[in-house]
């Protein structure tokens, strides 16, 4: 595949699947063997438990947008750098719903196969989400 085409297969399972909760559009997107690299807590393995997670957030954060700020591509990986925006109006994490808005960016980088992701390397700010959710405090200065 080429790298216009494996970016395009990234815009899509973002559109498609984060953003409009189409979770069983991942069938064609990604590998059943897929694989986390770095996964959220409690997340498994697999095409099925990248659902699972996507599904949580969706349920954490209902409105939940993911959007590309910058994207490169070179062999089989595709390197995004994206925001996204949601409030928090379920549990995440075993975090109660705080009712919070909240901006996260962060950097995933993915490998595909024969035009599906195969594994992604996910880096959020993590702290900044827990500090906008009210779970750790934002340091003054």
């Amino acid at each position: 595949m080429s790298t216009v085409e494996n970016k395009q297969t990234i815009r899509d399972f973002l559109d498609e699947v984060i953003n409009q909760g189409k979770l069983e559009r991942a069938d064609a997107l990604v590998k059943s063997d897929f694989m986390e690299l770095d996964p959220l807590p409690g997340q498994q393995q697999g095409r099925e438990g990248l659902k699972e997670i996507i599904g949580h957030i969706r349920n954490a954060f209902p409105d939940t947008k993911w959007v590309v700020d910058e994207m490169v591509a070179e062999g089989d990986k595709v390197v995004t750098r994206f925001h996204w925006t949601g409030t928090n109006l379920g549990p995440f994490l075993g975090i109660p719903a705080t009712g919070k808005p909240v901006k996260v960016s962060g950097v995933v980088i993915d490998r595909l196969e024969e035009g599906k992701m195969a594994d992604s390397r996910l880096l959020m700010n993590e702290l900044s989400l827990m500090q906008q959710l009210g779970v750790i405090p934002t340091p003054q200065g």
